[in-house]
């Protein structure tokens, strides 16, 4: 162990020579070794980060154990930087990359990113989730059958119920996005189903970015982290056998004809088959077919779910706009379900979920990108295998900006005419060539689940001073608390 340490000290200390004529972006001072990371609060990565912007400024460099680190906190510079090809590699993460090696959408790079974002993005559109298209009102049809299961399991509660609504919001939002990936739903009380969504909760929450073990892959060998890496390895081949039982399934009876069972199991089977044996090979064999559905599931599912967690609770606390938003709700749809089309009609509904995404961006520290070569941005040199967090929540919270930034208002996202604004400063979904595939769909789902619960539910706290500071992971997702739901 101690001969690692020497080589990866002498590693530093070379590439620091090779380094130290070039302008690099200002930062703070790092220790040996260990970098920045003692002096960054592990369960608040994204405060520590921003606290050093308002020192250093919108461009940052620093060492967080052996990865050197660039933190972006302004758009424009943001939206540059992710334009360049240099900068669509992904960061040297030693949990993602360790138990990702290099498959999937959200951890791969190069070509093989290239092939395999198009292949979604293509397939997404098809099967519906895209601002329009012949598919979009099937998908809203099935998106509607699991929001109103969720509102009548609730229903058949009590007139008034007092629950933690992770459990059902989960298993009908996850029913949803596993229909779409893999064709298939599960009841609730299944116990296959109920693993699947507990593994990628404790997965989410364990390969946070400020993890130390992303930094000092030496930390495997001690049983804290080695647990933790054999818990997520673990799980990923569990997870990877579920999925060939479902793609054998649908393998027998694979159709091109057979659009109405379309998912992307089905979809990766048939574009593999119109390839080259040389292209399957390379980007569309087993490995990175299991790697994908899961990157698909767990980006699909958790991101969007934490979003409405979140909304559920600062509309519980914030009881007079949520009055607003339920009146306009009533006038414009007079009773009816909502429909994707009503979205223009219901700006208040729109700017309250934008006013959640910005006061608790879901993904606060940035999903990391990596530069794949040398590259300069804002006239600094940016060495190849540089780290850049595009970090989201100095973004969100800019008081120069966001007026107050921890008071929830959305009228921040409305103009003079009481419409939908835009605001630079406000990117959910990030910017640039990797920005997140699967934002309309996510919308989608968002919008649905919002306006059909406010529809039938008057939500409140059952706890008044709930904690609204969240836990980090990935994902800033809320604690663990309970709401009311009263029957409307």
């Amino acid at each position: 162990m101690l001969l690692v340490i020497l080589i990866t000290i002498a590693i530093l200390l070379i590439t620091f020579h090779y380094w130290r004529n070039c302008k690099l972006p200002p930062g703070p001072w790092s220790l040996p070794f260990l970098g920045y990371l003692p002096f960054l609060d592990p369960k608040n990565p994204q405060i520590s980060l921003t606290n050093l912007s308002k020192k250093y400024g919108t461009i940052y460099g620093l060492w967080l154990g052996s990865v050197y680190t660039v933190v972006l906190t302004d758009p424009k510079i943001i939206k540059t930087a992710f334009s360049k090809d240099a900068t669509t590699g992904r960061a040297p993460l030693y949990l993602t990359h360790g138990i990702m090696e290099g498959w999937g959408l959200i951890c791969t790079e190069g070509e093989i990113w290239k092939d395999q974002r198009k292949f979604v993005f293509n397939c997404l559109r098809k099967l519906g989730a895209a601002r329009s298209g012949q598919s979009k009102g099937k998908l809203e049809g099935m998106i509607m059958e699991h929001v109103i299961e969720f509102v009548e399991y609730i229903q058949s509660k009590s007139e008034t119920v007092t629950i933690d609504p992770l459990e059902p919001l989960r298993h009908s939002l996850g029913s949803i996005v596993n229909m779409i990936v893999c064709g298939k739903t599960w009841d609730r009380n299944n116990e296959t189903w109920k693993w699947l969504l507990q593994v990628q909760e404790d997965g989410t929450q364990m390969m946070g970015v400020a993890g130390p073990l992303n930094f000092l892959p030496i930390l495997r060998f001690i049983p804290k982290f080695k647990n933790t890496m054999k818990f997520l390895i673990d799980g990923k081949y569990r997870q990877h056998g579920l999925y060939k039982t479902l793609i054998a399934a649908q393998k027998k009876n694979l159709s091109l004809n057979d659009y109405e069972s379309s998912n992307f199991i089905r979809e990766f089977l048939l574009e593999k088959n119109s390839k080259s044996s040389e292209i399957q090979e390379k980007f569309y064999n087993d490995q990175q077919f299991h790697h994908l559905l899961g990157d698909l599931f767990g980006a699909g599912l958790d991101t969007t779910l934490t979003t409405i967690r979140w909304y559920f609770l600062y509309i519980a606390k914030h009881q007079k706009v949520q009055v607003k938003i339920k009146n306009e709700i009533k006038e414009v749809l007079q009773d009816r379900q909502p429909a994707l089309r009503d979205i223009p009609y219901l700006p208040l509904v729109e700017a309250s979920i934008c006013e959640v995404q910005r006061i608790r961006s879901v993904v606060p520290v940035g999903i990391p990108h990596g530069t794949t070569t040398d590259t300069d941005i804002e006239g600094y040199f940016i060495p190849r295998g540089t780290m850049l967090v595009p970090l989201q929540w100095a973004i969100h919270m800019n008081e120069e900006v966001w007026s107050e930034p921890e008071k929830f208002d959305p009228g921040r996202f409305l103009d003079d005419n009481g419409q939908i604004k835009k605001n630079e400063y406000f990117m959910p979904f990030q910017v640039g060539k990797r920005m997140c595939v699967g934002d309309e769909l996510a919308r989608s789902l968002m919008f649905l689940f919002v306006v059909t619960t406010l529809q039938n539910f008057r939500i409140s706290l059952e706890d008044q001073n709930v904690d609204l500071n969240g836990e980090c992971g990935i994902t800033l997702t809320p604690k663990h608390h309970r709401l009311i739901f009263s029957k409307e």
